[in-house]
């Protein structure tokens, strides 16, 4: 079968296409046939090789001390067509979700077909599409662990960075649907975008952040989940002792200043969860955000473009 894997860290063009050995399930995995893979900012850091320097990962390429084949992808939507053994909440034919949360394997979603644990599965929703369902894994799980982390009551504030992009409207989308009061920034021509997605307030990007969400919310926010990724510009937004979501690891977390709890969200695979966000999907409350679809050989032009930055949500590969 085709898959697209990275041999030594680089740019777009270290992204190989290959044909390797069908996978099969193990106990208490499934294997799915891929219909749609989504493309994810950790896809380009693992392809270059930022998480292998930052020591998240072995090293890998030449000078590694054994050459070996790194998989890229971490969501998928598609059928099962095979299960070990132990499995009893899927069988073949079933549509499903499902996301990749080990940074070295072989063999990633950029595949025709995939092994996962069941546990890291959940039924598809049945009212998009397979390319908008495989937005949903890792998107929406990050921007769900991200608010549990935060604990914020209903009625509280909360800051959303990057608000018009993958993570950020599903943060804007799930915190909404818990009733926080959303304050979101992103480019001032996204504002009706973020709106529409449940904010009740907008900053637009360029502006004082600080500054800015206090002028609306006195004392700032309760919490805040930086999508964006602004750090210490977004923590000065938040009220002294409230909560700050950090996406990016301990890399670029900003330090506690005034109490403020700085929670890492360090993305996990979850079955149950994904269900639930399935389950909002179908009913209307949380819209998988698709920026464009490409074939599987397109792979290392969906990374070109996604380095390019200002996509609102994810590409999308189709094996």
């Amino acid at each position: 079968m085709r898959a697209i894997i990275v041999r030594a860290p680089g740019g777009p063009d270290a992204l190989e296409a290959v044909h390797v050995e069908e996978p099969a399930p193990g106990p208490g995995q499934v294997r799915i046939r891929v219909a749609a893979a989504a493309v994810n900012p950790v896809d380009v850091v693992t392809r270059s090789g930022a998480l292998a320097a930052a020591g998240l990962m072995p090293a890998f390429g030449p000078d590694a001390p054994a050459p070996r084949d790194v998989g890229i992808g971490w969501d998928v939507a598609g059928t099962v067509d095979a299960t070990g053994e132990d499995v009893t909440r899927f069988a073949v034919g079933d549509e499903v979700i499902g996301l990749r949360d080990r940074l070295d394997v072989p063999l990633g979603a950029y595949a025709e077909a995939i092994v996962l644990d069941a546990d890291a599965v959940a039924r598809a929703p049945r009212s998009v599409d397979a390319v908008h369902a495989a937005t949903l894994p890792l998107n929406g799980l990050t921007a769900a662990q991200a608010l549990d982390l935060l604990a914020l009551p209903s009625g509280s504030t909360l800051l959303v960075t990057g608000a018009a992009g993958a993570v950020g409207g599903h943060a804007v989308q799930l915190a909404a649907h818990r009733g926080l009061r959303v304050v979101g920034t992103a480019s001032a021509a996204d504002e009706e975008r973020v709106r529409g997605l449940g904010a009740d307030l907008f900053v637009p990007r360029g502006a004082h952040l600080g500054e800015a969400v206090r002028a609306l919310v006195p004392g700032g926010v309760d919490g805040a989940v930086d999508a964006a990724l602004l750090a210490g510009a977004a923590l000065d937004a938040v009220r002294g002792g409230g909560a700050f979501a950090a996406l990016s690891g301990g890399a670029s977390a900003p330090l506690p200043l005034r109490g403020v709890r700085v929670a890492n969200v360090w993305i996990r695979a979850d079955g149950t969860r994904l269900a639930e966000l399935a389950a909002l999907v179908d009913a209307g409350r949380l819209t998988p955000l698709v920026a464009g679809t490409l074939p599987l050989d397109g792979a290392a032009e969906a990374h070109t473009r996604l380095e390019a930055g200002g996509l609102r949500g994810r590409l999308v590969l189709t094996p």
